[in-house]
Formats: structure tokens, C-alpha cells, sequence
């Protein structure tokens, strides 16, 4: 079955989600590959999964994957693998997933397993390896082709915060963010706290939570977690017009984390510091902040590694800044990147001691080119 994201995100959203089998997200717009695990995830954990990443670093990575849904737990009653990498799987692997896949539906097993792929074109979309997800499994199109389906997906956003926008309070938000997906979320969220305690009498922040048995080596190179507020079933949104939305913009309005971006591109040392204490002062949500920070390191290793910055979806505007970024690194400091995300992912949930904004501008400094201590 295959679905645009608009259509299956609110479906993923329902209290009882069957999940079990394949599905593949295929697309260029990495937050809704993200708010797709984010979705899925709460179903996971409810019928207790183990969830775990698998990077394909080649095509004998599948044997991996195929192993891992294949292996036993004492603890949990079925496994969720997240699986990264443009890899595709030969005729023998095409052949064992078909067989997963009808498997799940017969009810066989209720394990689960999600491909994260760059965005599919028709050639590679009438490929043998594609037919078994587009026959048994659930294929997401996280791609957005509109600026009706951005706001149709914003809107699902705005109700899981509890607020619903006027017409006119929405033709300001996609103005005002230039109608960046990212930058449309994260006004929204503020909208969230800065209307407190209105919401939070009903709308609680939960707070992301780690993956119970989930592999270490696989989370270091996942993206941050970016969870939004549920509200519950009787809770009437609060009404926000255009007024409220031009309060809040004037209100929180010095820095983002795209200012953050440019400066640690542009190794602007004592900017990035003086953004890093705002967006701390302001309460920034430390998730947004290291998504913008590990989506900058991934392009610069990306680079580096001799990839194309238009096929990485780098504007053109910003190219010269990448590869001035590009040319104050060393494969042997980029090399330590990962395991410093990690810690910052551990850090923001709290699963060590060290500060979380400590951290996140240690990172923004490394991404600069100063180096504060040496990663052990």
C-alpha cells in the first residue's frame, strides 16, 4: 500500500496501529522521516518491541537486519528495526523480505521493520526490490509537492499541541518562516509554551524517552528525537488569531537555530556562543537545537567524503559556506563527531549527568573548528 505522509501521519496518530511487517519512507524531507518514527514508536513500545537501528553500510548488511528479525528475546515479544542506507537488497534478500512480509500478514510474527531511504524515482520505484513493500508492506511518500499538504501537515501538528490557527494567523506563520517546514514547527511549539499556562492544563509535555534495548552503535547515528505534545480526546484546542501569532514572533525573535547554522558554518566562534546562551535563555528545545547541529556535521562528513552538495539537497546559496566549513575540519575530527551527538542525545534525556547545553556547545564549537577537549 503505498500513501503520501499527509495521509498515513494522522492514521499512525490513532490510539491502535497494526505495525507489524514492512514499511519503507522514502523521501528528502528528514523531519518527516522523523515524525514517522515518532509516530510509530509509541505503538512499538505499547505492544513491546525492542527497537533497534541497523546502518547498511553495504548490501551484506541486510544479513543483519534478516538475522536480527529473525533472533529470539527473552524480554520483549518482537522486534522494530529502523534501517538506514540507500543499500538495496539482492534477489536472495528480495526473496526472504517477501517472505517476512507475508508472513506478518498471516500473523506468523508481529515483528517490524522501517527503511529510511533518500526519495525513490519511477525507475527504482518498478525495481524488484521495491514489489515487496509496494505489494505487502506500507510505503510512505514523505515528500511534500504543495504548500496546501505542508499546511495540512502543520495543522495535525498545531491540533497535537492543542491549538488550531486562524486563516490569517497561518498566512502569517508560513510568511514569517518562509515556508520552511522546520521553522513552521518550532514557532508552533513555542506557541505551546508561550501560551502556558492555558495548555498545560491539558496538554502535558512529554518528554522523549529513551528506546528500551536498543543498540548503541545504531542510536549514535540516529537523528534526535522530536516529540510533539499529545493532547487528550476531550481537550477543545485554543483558538490563536493573528494577533496572538504577532505577539509571540516579537516575543522570541533574536535567534534560531538557523542563525545557529550560519554561524558555526561561517566558524563565527563568538556568535555561535552568544546564539547557543540565547537559545538557553529562551528555552529552545534542546532537540531542535541538536537536530540543527547534527544535520549541519552529517553534511560537512558528507562532503568530505566526496559527495555532490546539490544531490545532499544543499541551497546553493550556502554551498560556499559549507566548503569553507568543509576545509577547517580533518577526517580525524569529524571521525569523533558521532559519539559527541550521542552523548548530546544522551544528555538531553537525561540518561547522563553531564549538561545537555554544555554539550550542544561543545558540538557547535567543533562544527565552528575550535575544539574545547579532546573526545575520550
Amino acid at each position: 500500500m503505498q500513501e503520501t505522509f499527509t495521509q498515513a501521519y494522522p492514521k499512525l496518530l490513532q490510539p491502535t496501529v497494526a505495525v507489524a511487517g514492512l514499511w519503507l519512507a522514502q523521501g528528502d524531507e528528514a523531519l518527516l522521516q522523523q515524525w514517522l518514527i515518532d509516530a510509530l514508536r509509541p505503538h512499538w513500545r505499547a505492544q513491546n518491541y525492542a527497537i533497534k537501528r541497523i546502518e547498511l553500510i553495504s548490501v551484506k548488511s541486510w544479513q543483519e537486519v534478516l538475522s536480527e528479525l529473525s533472533s529470539l528475546s527473552l524480554f520483549d515479544d518482537a522486534s522494530a528495526l529502523i534501517v538506514t542506507g540507500n543499500h538495496k537488497p539482492d534477489k536472495a534478500i528480495i526473496t526472504e523480505l517477501e517472505r517476512f512480509a507475508i508472513d506478518a500478514q498471516t500473523g506468523a510474527h508481529s515483528h517490524s521493520l522501517l527503511w529510511l531511504t533518500p526519495k525513490q524515482d519511477k525507475r527504482a520505484q518498478s525495481s524488484k526490490w521495491f514489489a515487496p513493500f509496494a505489494q505487502y508492506g506500507h510505503i510512505i511518500d514523505c515528500n511534500l509537492y504543495d504548500e496546501r499538504q505542508r499546511q495540512q501537515l502543520l495543522q495535525v501538528q498545531a491540533q497535537q499541541f492543542g491549538l488550531r490557527l486562524s486563516q490569517d494567523a497561518w498566512q502569517l506563520l508560513m510568511s514569517h518562516t518562509e515556508h520552511h517546514l522546520l521553522s513552521a514547527y518550532q514557532t508552533l511549539w513555542r506557541l505551546s509554551y508561550l501560551f502556558a499556562p492555558t495548555l498545560s492544563a491539558f496538554n502535558p509535555k512529554q518528554q522523549p524517552q529513551p528506546d528500551h534495548h536498543s543498540g548503541n552503535d545504531a542510536d549514535k547515528s540516529s537523528m534526535p528525537e522530536l516529540s510533539s505534545n499529545n493532547t487528550s480526546p476531550e481537550a477543545k484546542p485554543l483558538a490563536l488569531d493573528i494577533a496572538d501569532l504577532q505577539a509571540a514572533l516579537v516575543s522570541d525573535a533574536q535567534f534560531s537555530v538557523f542563525d545557529l547554522s550560519d554561524a558555526m558554518l561561517a566558524g563565527d566562534l563568538r556568535q555561535v556562543t552568544k546564539i547557543i546562551l540565547q537559545l538557553k535563555a529562551t528555552d529552545e528545545p534542546t532537540t531542535l537545537v541538536l537536530w540543527a547541529i547534527s544535520k549541519d556535521m552529517r553534511q560537512i562528513m558528507a562532503l568530505m567524503d566526496g559527495q555532490d552538495p546539490q544531490a545532499l539537497g544543499i541551497w546553493r546559496s550556502k554551498q560556499g559556506l559549507y566548503q569553507q566549513a568543509c576545509r577547517r575540519q580533518t577526517t580525524a575530527q569529524t571521525a569523533q563527531w558521532p559519539d559527541l551527538l550521542y552523548r548530546c542525545d544522551q544528555a538531553i534525556k537525561g540518561l547522563i549527568r553531564q549538561p545537555a547545553w554544555e554539550l550542544l556547545l561543545q558540538a557547535a564549537l567543533q562544527l565552528s573548528g575550535q575544539t574545547l577537549f579532546a573526545n575520550r
